[in-house]
């Protein structure tokens, strides 16, 4: 979260009493008694904004709107005014100030203002590094969207997958992206710029996977829900891989029990794709990428219908990270979609439901996000929620949450 707010003013006393009320309001204040003094730091890549009097010598508040704005035309950039400066005031709104705060004014009235210039911050960061993501050279940057540890992972995995000339195995639970995940491999490996076939192995036949194969070439072949491959076609693909040609990417999202227990897979199908096998974690195991991709998919769709994105709050979020989504990627995208297109509304969502379904809404919220803080250690989430081992097991069970879909 976005906190730090540069205040430049040139009383002392002033700057001191506004440093103590951010500070108690959780929020870093950076103070200085000149626009000198922090010149350096007023910058494009600055995680905060700017609260500064428009009166001081040298250097004044237009001075530092003028340069703010031309370090960042996105920087917030809020105005302290004398009683009778507000058309001084009124002229730098013009200008492209955030605001402008009339002294004295009351901690609660500054606060307020402060905070939503944060909020502005935070968003326009936000949407920055999303689109250096994308226009990174890496794919996996690009196209694996999550800030967390396990996103980190798993694209550092595709990432690995990609040099390897081996069978590749892709998991995950449904709808968490397993062709995307495949393609990504595909994009980050020396075959990219070669044909990246993809079908369902329901029902293809010996024929079927001998012209994917041919079609493929020297690239790739996805082959999704691979478990339900026929059998005579398992028997072919096995000799086709043998013979050389494109990689195979095999993906499912339900197990694929051991060849020896009678599985769905022959006995060299399966020990093949058991070479590099990668696994999608699900949305359930890292909360904290829900706002990344309904963020990433929401501009997507707008893009896409030629819209301007919808401004999302963080109530909106806060809704979000409170519902399940056993869909997972695929259900935040559709959910994206729908709201870019407005005909979803976050406000609405919580309509008709009463308070016991909202509370319900806030403990299970609290509770993923402890438990992924606390990489599912279920004992110190208890500790942190200051809740007897028993209520807390008694809640995971009532949201049907698991200690060990957290862990790492």
């Amino acid at each position: 979260m976005t906190n730090r707010v540069l205040v430049i003013d040139d009383d002392a006393a002033v700057r001191d009493a506004i440093g103590q009320t951010l500070e108690l309001n959780d929020l870093e204040p950076l103070v200085a008694g000149s626009f000198v003094e922090v010149k350096e730091k007023i910058a494009p890549d600055f995680d905060g904004i700017i609260l500064s009097d428009i009166r001081m010598p040298g250097r004044d508040g237009f001075h530092v709107l003028d340069y703010a704005k031309k370090a960042d035309a996105d920087l917030p950039v809020i105005l302290l005014t004398g009683e009778g400066d507000i058309p001084m005031a009124v002229r730098a709104m013009s200008n492209g100030a955030f605001d402008f705060i009339e002294k004295p004014c009351a901690p609660a009235d500054l606060v307020a203002v402060i905070q939503r210039a944060l909020k502005t911050r935070q968003l326009v960061l936000e949407n920055r590094r999303l689109k250096a993501e994308l226009e990174a050279g890496d794919p996996a940057s690009r196209l694996i969207f999550g800030r967390s540890a396990q996103a980190e992972a798993l694209r550092n995995a595709v990432r690995a997958a990609a040099k390897t000339k081996a069978s590749i195995l892709v998991t995950g639970a449904p709808g968490s992206g397993l062709s995307k995940v495949a393609e990504v491999i595909h994009l980050s490996s020396p075959r990219a710029k070669l044909n990246f076939e993809k079908r369902s192995s329901r029902g293809l036949s010996r024929s079927g996977i001998q012209k994917l194969w041919t079609d493929a070439g020297d690239g790739t072949v996805f082959l999704d829900e691979i478990g339900a491959l026929p059998a005579d076609t398992q028997i072919a693909l096995v000799d086709l891989i043998e013979q050389g040609g494109p990689t195979l990417i095999g993906g499912t999202d339900v197990p694929l029990d051991d060849a020896d227990k009678d599985g769905p897979l022959t006995p060299d199908l399966y020990y093949r794709l058991q070479v590099c096998t990668l696994r999608i974690p699900s949305l359930a195991e890292r909360p904290e990428d829900i706002p990344v991709l309904f963020r990433q998919y929401v501009a997507q769709a707008s893009e896409q219908a030629g819209l301007t994105p919808p401004a999302i709050t963080e109530d909106h979020i806060a809704v979000l990270m409170a519902r399940e989504w056993p869909g997972n990627a695929r259900a935040v995208m559709s959910e994206a979609m729908r709201f870019a297109l407005g005909l979803v509304d976050a406000a609405t969502q919580t309509e008709g439901m009463g308070l016991a379904e909202r509370m319900a809404q806030v403990e299970r919220s609290l509770l993923i996000e402890t438990l992924t803080r606390e990489k599912g250690q279920a004992s110190r989430a208890a500790e942190a929620l200051k809740l007897p081992r028993k209520t807390f097991y008694d809640k995971l069970s009532k949201y049907n949450l698991k200690p060990e879909d957290f862990r790492e």
